[in-house]
């Protein structure tokens, strides 16, 4: 691989690793019928091993892509896991999509099996179903919908686990023996990109691809296995997929599953989450929700609120300046904290310790009162081919407008016309099936990112325009507005 990393794990690996090593009782939380509920490590190995060799048993061998068309929940995780630890290919589909969409996506990947969340994606992918050749399965999460209509190309993933039960009861090594056949450069995912010029191409990412990135993160952000991730974004995201799921593994932690993305304040309360990730226009809405709370307070407790909010600003721009606060600032902006900070806080659980955001640049007012209420979010930057990051903000280290240094392994230059070029084990080996589109992309072993920006004299990123017209929105869906104007 280029830039010399040399990743010896396969992503099943990191998820065996971290059983072995942790044997959480709670490695997955989510809620059922209104009260959260938890599975531990060793159940949902347990549970990965079953759906793995039950779906093995319908057909799908290594290299064979099964599509995933569902929200974020647990069994989206587990499902994710079983496919790449049979050494097939995963290839999430974002549920949002219409069907035609989708038939685009399954059609292109030449999709065996789909797994999909609700009867509701289930009757789209009927829709299309006689455009797919390839589709042999559909596998279904929710049972409701499936048990009148099913037909013998249909299964509920319960009915998928009970065979692949039978199967692990005869061969119970059978799951630890593919897994281990498993190797850094298999394909491990195919993701669509946008669509920003024309259809969506399907970015193809190895295992090596995307362990080297956590490894890379995790060098840049410490995690432990006292922390809890709320995870909310979209699994058919890589950012969520890459850091909400694999790098909370491979640092211990416990992944908390928010039911939708209205109920992620109420979640985040009751979970207490350590850890959030999220994107720009998240943490923007987050910011209009408390200033909008603050100005329906009654006149004395506003006044107490931009007081607060002032001396916490202060105390943020000296860290981001890295000057050291005078003494009476410093008591001030402790008070502060004391009398506003912290009861903001404790609206988002009390224990946050930094959140991440990535997917499109974070404008540094939204930084700054993160910083001021004592949430310190850290700023990355990447794309679907790169794993996705390529630059991230070290805690302590954090820039306004500027999304901090390439992580390590990762290499970051300025070419023609002041586009952004990366080199290293994080860029994809190609566009499925469209050499045409990676060689556009990809030259002289360099991935063009269609950004602009520059290196300022710390060697932290500046992004200052982009090639590419994306808008993503607050659940982290990237949006080309390019064909909805045509």
């Amino acid at each position: 691989m280029p830039g010399g990393h040399c990743v010896s794990r396969t992503l099943i690996q990191i998820f065996l690793d971290t059983v072995d090593a942790h044997h959480k009782r709670a490695q997955f939380v989510r809620k059922i019928s209104g009260a959260w509920q938890e599975l531990s490590a060793d159940d949902a190995l347990e549970t990965v091993e079953c759906l793995a060799l039950g779906v093995e048993s319908l057909g799908v061998a290594r290299g064979d892509r099964v599509a995933i068309l569902a929200e974020t929940r647990l069994e989206w995780a587990l499902t994710d896991l079983a496919v790449v630890g049979l050494g097939a290919v995963t290839v999430p589909v974002y549920p949002t999509l219409i069907a035609n969409q989708i038939a685009t996506q399954m059609l292109d990947s030449e999709a065996k099996v789909a797994v999909v969340s609700t009867a509701t994606q289930l009757e789209k992918l009927r829709s299309v179903r006689d455009s797919l050749p390839a589709l042999e399965t559909i596998i279904v999460m929710d049972n409701a919908g499936t048990e009148t209509t099913a037909t013998a190309s249909e299964h509920s993933l319960e009915a998928v686990l009970v065979r692949g039960r039978e199967i692990r009861e005869r061969d119970p090594g059978a799951f630890r023996a593919r897994a281990a056949a498993v190797e850094p450069g298999d394909l491990a995912t195919i993701i669509y990109t946008s669509g920003t010029t024309g259809d969506p191409k399907g970015a193809m990412l190895t295992h090596g691809n995307i362990v080297s990135n956590v490894e890379a993160c995790l060098a840049v952000i410490r995690l432990v296995p006292t922390d809890t991730c709320l995870s909310f974004l979209p699994l058919s995201h890589i950012l969520e997929r890459m850091a909400g799921l694999y790098a909370m593994l491979a640092g211990g932690v416990t992944i908390a599953y928010a039911e939708n993305m209205e109920t992620v304040g109420l979640n985040a309360a009751e979970i207490k989450p350590t850890v959030l990730l999220g994107v720009p226009r998240f943490y923007e809405k987050v910011h209009a929700k408390i200033l909008d709370a603050a100005s329906k307070r009654p006149p004395i407790a506003r006044r107490l609120f931009q007081w607060g909010l002032a001396r916490g600003t202060e105390r943020a721009r000296a860290r981001f300046e890295r000057r050291n606060l005078g003494a009476l600032a410093k008591l001030e902006a402790a008070l502060a904290d004391r009398l506003v900070g912290k009861a903001i806080r404790a609206r988002m659980g009390g224990r946050l310790r930094f959140c991440v955001s990535g997917g499109a640049p974070l404008a540094p007012h939204t930084l700054e009162f993160f910083f001021a209420i004592g949430i310190p979010i850290l700023e990355g930057y990447g794309l679907t081919e790169t794993s996705p990051v390529i630059c991230l903000n070290a805690p302590g280290h954090e820039k306004p407008g500027a999304v901090g240094p390439p992580v390590p392994g990762v290499e970051v230059r300025i070419g023609d016309e002041g586009e952004i070029l990366t080199r290293g084990p994080h860029v994809m080996t190609g566009y499925y099936r469209n050499p045409s589109a990676t060689s556009a992309v990809i030259r002289d072993g360099w991935f063009h990112t269609g950004d602009i920006g520059h290196l300022d004299s710390d060697g932290c990123l500046v992004i200052t325009d982009r090639l590419k017209d994306l808008l993503v929105t607050a659940g982290g869906k990237k949006v080309a507005p390019q064909p909805i104007e045509a």
